[in-house]
């Protein structure tokens, strides 16, 4: 296999997948504008890391010469911040996509991954969420990240740019100090000692995977056969609530050093109950998360005290 070029590849799911990738014969080249992720953490790495930005045509062309395979993980994350700036969130959702599908296209690219989310899904739905049900996003995140599905199938049928969409749940572990979901938050908060904030009752659910289960599957994705221009979601399969999450990281931390929570109104655009079937991630990629829920935050908490600064 020649060149593999992730996008966003200095940011957390970036730095993991780069060294489980780098455990077999893979040659990487690495895309990122380091507006989240950091260039030490792939410090010593054999890598070829390219500063630049997926909504610049120039910086994708120049990203993209020799690539074979395209692992597309740039982003404008977060639920929250997109509800604030939808006009951002779409420019890098949705233009920057495009700019990278239209270079694929061009370059003959082999296979194109495109990261999505379950929020593509989204609303109020009754889990657990399947690739099947009829898109509802309940935010601009979800809503751009659905265009850039729509677009990936419509690549493969008018160009055949073989694309599949790879539907994320709640990712955690190691390198997530800049991440904006809850866990990571959680556990910068009880690293300064802050009080945390549960949104809503705390009985809103999410599926929560390791990173490292999620990078396993990506792998797989490289070579396996799949269904080209659609999407499969990867999570654990397993439905837990805000405040079970603290209660694990209560035991995980110890209860002497852990700083307590309180509650505030919900934000809007999140969903009540969230986690996905896993019956085509097992049908196409063998998939079956191993990480322990317990273990996972511990791997994780361990990492967060061992780092210096974020």
């Amino acid at each position: 296999m020649g060149v593999i070029l992730i996008t966003g590849g200095a940011g957390f799911i970036g730095v993991n997948l780069a060294r489980q990738l780098l455990a077999g014969p893979h040659r990487l080249r690495i895309l990122d504008n380091f507006s989240s992720g950091r260039p030490q953490d792939l410090k010593g790495l054999p890598v070829d890391l390219l500063e630049g930005d997926i909504r610049h045509p120039s910086d994708v062309a120049r990203a993209m010469d020799g690539v074979q395979v395209v692992i597309h993980l740039a982003a404008h994350t977060g639920v929250v911040e997109s509800v604030i700036n939808p006009q951002d969130n779409m420019a890098v959702n949705v233009m920057g996509t495009l700019n990278l599908l239209q270079a694929a296209v061009e370059r003959k690219v082999q296979r194109f991954i495109f990261a999505s989310t379950g929020g593509a899904i989204g609303g109020n739905v009754i889990p657990p969420v399947h690739e099947d049900m009829p898109p509802r996003p309940a935010s601009p995140y979800g809503a751009s990240k659905l265009a850039g599905e729509g677009y990936c199938s419509a690549f493969w049928g008018s160009y055949g740019l073989p694309t599949i969409s790879l539907r994320f749940s709640n990712v955690y572990g190691p390198y997530s100090y800049r991440k904006g979901s809850v866990i990571a938050k959680f556990f910068r908060q009880i690293m300064g000692e802050e009080e945390l904030t549960i949104y809503g009752d705390g009985e809103q659910t999410r599926d929560f995977l390791y990173v490292s289960d999620l990078c396993k599957a990506m792998v797989t994705v490289l070579t396996a056969d799949l269904p080209l221009g659609q999407a499969i979601q990867l999570g654990s399969g397993k439905e837990t609530s805000i405040n079970h999450l603290v209660s694990v990281m209560q035991t995980v931390v110890g209860e002497e050093n852990f700083p307590g929570w309180k509650y505030a109104p919900a934000h809007p655009g999140e969903v009540q109950r969230n986690y996905v079937a896993l019956d085509r991630a097992k049908k196409y990629l063998h998939f079956s998360p191993t990480m322990d829920f317990h273990d996972g935050l511990n791997q994780t908490w361990e990492w967060f005290k061992n780092q210096k600064r974020f």
